[in-house]
């Protein structure tokens, strides 16, 4: 049962057997009954846990043509391993089929090189971690799994370390806020040096603070205590003498160990130039800590006679000029050797300070100088022609915008890969109900349990610090109560160690005084809170209203605030230690970071109120962060999407997560102020980001074995879904323009409609022939049960049938504010007359709202048709989502499995040739003027309506080709042609 895939497993048994008279758990009917009646934690289960899952989730097997992840990858398994129905029922029951999405790959084409044959014969540092890994109680096997398959896919499309033509493959991998970057780039650096490269460089954030957390990070679980003591004896004290972590509570206990030195045991060792406390410095024992040993001196040192031979080079290093300066002034000091050096440049939070801002009117001018960060690390790209630069960011607009022309800097022109969101991880989902469309207020599910407004933004900061005061108050007490619920927690079972730190965040903005004034506000508040008196009536209330109505009835929860009050006390005193509760994080040099507070490493329980700014805000892990209050306002999506240190995990305790969220903040100064709503900024941005994973979904599959797109037209599939929310600084994005969207099958659904009403006037006139033909007795839109709901659910709605030319000179004569924003769509439909597929003709389904909930109107006196209220995103162009749920997936039935309805249905039947469109007149939910007007007329203004729709193609609307875009993009480095089609 290796790499090779899964073989007939009773004949390998017995070939396997050392005596074949006994062949004891060989026997397939002995293991057949031992498996039926294995425990949960049988080791033999375990073990066969392991492989399943491992064969599930082989992205691209050379045994298997079928789909990672799937039952018919799991039902192949079985079929090579000659399993009867018994058994493979058994696993089912025990391993079942792991069908969460895993990594989403854009790629150039490129040599494989690294099999995962070769893998298996080179893994001692992978081989090690992924033990680590497996001995948390946080890592199954489907994690570590989707961890292998997910660093396999970096390795396979770097260069091989040992070919003679040297090349530097360019990437970037994208995850989520706090969502085990570290955990993949770790496992890539092990896989790496075990394929054979023998320097790495990691960047590790613009402060010592976070450098010092990876670089801890990946001693303790990647390079090991024998690398760490080297050649001293671990049992005297005079040899650990200037040895790191000999005061750390978790040395050596929780970092790796190999049981010999690497080399030792066959292998080789690593050789650490930083340390825990020291960034890279000149190096003091002259160069030779970076030469590299030659067994054969005849051969370059990416031959494999000496590659395997040498030590690899680990240094983690702060994105910082003077730093890499000393750096980039070394290397050059080795001369000709750096060319034979295979290197990996891994680069975290690599959308900050990495990037070039540099005007690009002063490259055309003649006139460029880099960005001081960006200049270093072209630096190091030019001295080490094998080196691979692979960047991590969970904010990729910034990294996907950068010029692909410019040859020296880092866009990722090899590969770009999407993470998938990993297990346990609080995100965007918990906070946002992004299949919400009410515009009445009503909170969604989401918002009810984590998320609590703050309101009343008066523009004056006394008065505004009196009517926000009730609200920080609450969030005090949030943190008193939620601290005593974990010590509550760990009293009754539940494991204590993610209780070890508990924290709660306030950002209100980036000014150091201002923060200062804060961590001030909150003490005073901290010390008439009175939590040992009269202090307990708020702590209860807080508790009945909020904290037992959302407690996850899986967690030891007290029934009542007396059986929760004696914990109290201990959360207060814990949050005291030290004599404040509150420290702050900011600061203009390092000094001012070297808290120990803020060393969730050294320091066994940080419970602390941490004010803070931007420094807060990027790569900085708040361990145990539950409450967070926050206020600050900024028009970048990737910056705002940083300060979310909400995300992440949060295990024992994410019911208790609260958000407290500014929805009324000022935005700017003076007359041109404007107030914003972080949180819907927030669901904005999310959009934009998870818009932009499930684009690259799409495109990722392979066609005719070569790839739709590469990661240079990237860019264009980047939404904004929040006008006064770019997707990045002006200064990391350059032009690109979307001309084409092929999307069968797919909702297109604009968010963005004219303010001015005389354009919608004339866009609502422009539906009436649409509107005219909807009429007679509403049908019955019957939703068939699901996998979300085992009920049938159905809808009243007005349809009718139009031709493909109608809606299409409907569509094509609509008038937009902000650009057309359905001019890539219209390229595709307009070619649906036969040229690309042919489309018959369109449902088109009004949908009426429920009784209860039902505002009717003549609209262009047709109808009467339901109104729908939907919310502009601060009083902007964009709506959030348009269509409702049930009726997006009655939609999707049709388009799914079209035929004859259901005898209930009475709605038209959907043929293979046509498409649905989704038809909403709707009111924006502050127009109350207007709902008034429509409750006593009965009738609509043309100019107050907005027509919105989700148009819906049929899947079978795509070429044989299966292409799904194209593009122009400006390319720098062909100035005679600034606009290059891209297919």
């Amino acid at each position: 049962m290796s790499r090779r895939g899964p073989k007939h497993f009773a004949k390998l048994a017995f070939a396997l057997a050392d005596d074949a008279e006994e062949p004891a758990d060989t026997d397939v009917a002995g293991f057949h009954e031992r498996i039926l009646a294995a425990a949960p934690g049988d080791d033999l289960l375990a073990v066969w846990r392991r492989k399943l899952t491992a064969w599930d989730f082989e992205q691209t097997p050379s045994w298997s043509a079928t789909t990672a992840r799937t039952p018919e990858r799991r039902a192949e398994v079985y079929d090579k391993l000659a399993l009867d129905a018994d058994l493979r029922k058994a696993f089912d029951a025990a391993v079942p089929v792991h069908t969460e999405p895993g990594p989403v790959t854009i790629s150039r084409e490129f040599q494989p090189w690294y099999t995962r044959e070769q893998a298996a014969n080179r893994s001692f540092y992978w081989t090690s971690y992924e033990r680590l890994l497996r001995s948390k109680s946080s890592w199954n096997d489907a994690a570590v799994s989707g961890l292998d398959e997910a660093t396999h896919a970096v390795v396979e499309r770097l260069a091989d370390p040992t070919s003679d033509t040297p090349y530097g493959a360019r990437g970037l991998v994208v995850g989520y806020v706090q969502s085990g970057k570290t955990a993949n780039f770790t496992g890539v650096t092990a896989k790496a040096i075990d394929a054979g490269y023998r320097l790495v460089i990691v960047l590790g954030g613009t402060l010592n603070l976070l450098r010092g957390q990876t670089q801890r990070r990946l001693d303790m679980e990647l390079i090991g205590q024998e690398n760490i003591l080297g050649a001293a004896d671990p049992n005297d004290p005079d040899a650990l003498v200037g040895i790191d972590y000999q005061d750390d509570e978790d040395w050596p206990a929780k970092f790796v160990s190999f049981g010999a030195r690497p080399s030792d045991l066959g292998a080789f060792d690593i050789e650490r130039l930083t340390s825990r406390d020291r960034d890279y410095m000149s190096l003091e024992r002259g160069i030779s800590a970076l030469e590299f040993e030659k067994p054969d001196r005849t051969r370059p040192l990416h031959d494999p006679a000496n590659l395997h031979a040498a030590r690899a080079r680990i240094m983690v290093v702060k994105k910082n000029k003077s730093v890499l300066e000393k750096l980039v002034k070394d290397l050059k000091k080795m001369g000709p050797i750096l060319g034979e050096i295979p290197a990996l440049i891994i680069d975290d939070e690599s959308d900050q300070a990495s990037v070039n801002t540099t005007d690009p009117k002063k490259w055309e001018d003649g006139k460029v100088t880099r960005t001081a960060i960006n200049d270093q690390i072209s630096k190091l790209l030019k001295l080490l022609p094998r080196a691979q630069y692979v960047g991590y960011t969970a904010t990729p607009f910034a990294n996907v915008f950068v010029d692909p022309g410019d040859e020296e800097d880092l866009f990722p022109r090899d590969f770009l890969i999407s993470l998938p969101r990993p297990h346990g991880y609080m995100g965007v989902q918990d906070f946002h109900d992004l299949d919400s469309v009410d515009g009445d207020g009503n909170e969604g599910e989401a918002e009810k349990k984590h998320v609590r407004g703050i309101c009343d933004y008066t523009g004056d900061p006394v008065m505004e610090a009196e009517s926000t005061g009730d609200r920080l108050q609450e969030a005090l007490d949030a943190f008193v109560l939620t601290g005593a619920l974990k010590i509550y927690r760990a009293e009754h079972g539940v494991p204590s160690d993610p209780f070890r730190h508990h924290t709660m965040l306030v950002h209100e903005s980036v000014r150091m005084a201002e923060h200062a004034v804060l961590a001030e506000r909150i003490k005073t508040m901290w010390r008439n809170a009175a939590y040992k008196g009269q202090g307990h009536a708020r702590l209860a209330a807080l508790f009945e209203r909020d904290f037992h109505t959302y407690a996850d009835s899986s967690l030891p929860t007290p029934e009542t605030y007396a059986e929760l009050k004696p914990f109290v006390s201990g959360s207060c005193q814990l949050i005291e230690r030290g004599g404040s509760p509150v420290i702050v994080v900011n600061g203009e040099s390092e000094r001012d970071y070297a808290q120990p507070d803020l060393d969730f490493d050294r320091t066994p329980n940080v419970w602390k109120i941490l004010v803070g700014g931007t420094k807060l805000s990027r790569g900085f892990t708040v361990e145990g962060l539950t409450i967070t209050y926050y206020r600050r306002t900024t028009q970048q999506a990737d910056t705002l999407m940083q300060m979310g240190r909400w995300f992440g995990f949060r295990p024992g305790y994410r019911d208790l997560v609260r958000l407290y969220i500014g929805r009324e903040e000022q935005l700017g100064k003076g007359r041109n102020a404007k107030t914003v709503d972080l949180y819907e900024a927030f669901e904005a941005i999310c959009r934009d980001e998870e818009l932009f994973r499930a684009e690259l979904a799409r495109y990722a599959p392979l066609v005719d074995g070569r790839p739709q797109v590469t990661p240079a037209q990237i860019p264009p599939l980047v939404a904004q879904h929040l006008p006064w929310v770019k997707p990045s600084a002006r200064n990391k994005m350059f032009n690109a323009e979307l001309v084409e969207v092929r999307s069968p099958g797919t909702p297109i659904e604009p968010a963005a409609y004219p303010l001015d009403s005389k354009m919608t006037a004339r866009n609502t006139e422009r539906w009436k022939p649409v509107l005219a033909a909807l009429h007679g007795t509403p049908a019955t839109c019957l939703l068939r049960p699901d996998d979300t709901s085992p009920l049938s659910r159905s809808f009243q709605a007005a349809t009718t049938v139009i031709p493909h030319a109608q809606l299409l000179s409907v569509l094509g004569s609509l008038e937009w504010e902000d650009g057309n924003v359905l001019a890539p769509h219209l390229a595709y439909l307009s070619q649906l007359d036969g040229r690309l597929a042919r489309v018959d003709d369109w449902l088109v389904i009004a949908p009426q709202r429920t009784q209860r909930n039902r505002i009717e109107a003549t609209l262009l006196d047709q109808g009467p048709f339901s109104l729908f209220r939907r919310s502009r995103q601060s009083g902007k162009l964009s709506f959030g989502r348009i269509s409702g749920l049930e009726h997006r997936m009655y939609a999707q039935q049709l388009i799914n499995r079209p035929g004859s309805p259901t005898p209930e249905d009475s709605a038209p039947a959907l043929g293979a040739a046509q498409g649905v469109v989704l038809l909403y007149p709707v009111v924006e939910a502050a127009q109350d003027d207007e709902v008034k007007a429509v409750a006593t007329t009965g009738s609509a203004a043309a100019d107050r309506v907005t027509m919105a729709f989700t148009v819906i193609p049929p899947k079978a609307a795509i070429d044989t080709k299966q292409q799904l875009v194209r593009f122009r993009t400006k390319d720098s480095s062909r100035p005679d042609a600034v606009i290059v089609n891209a297919f």
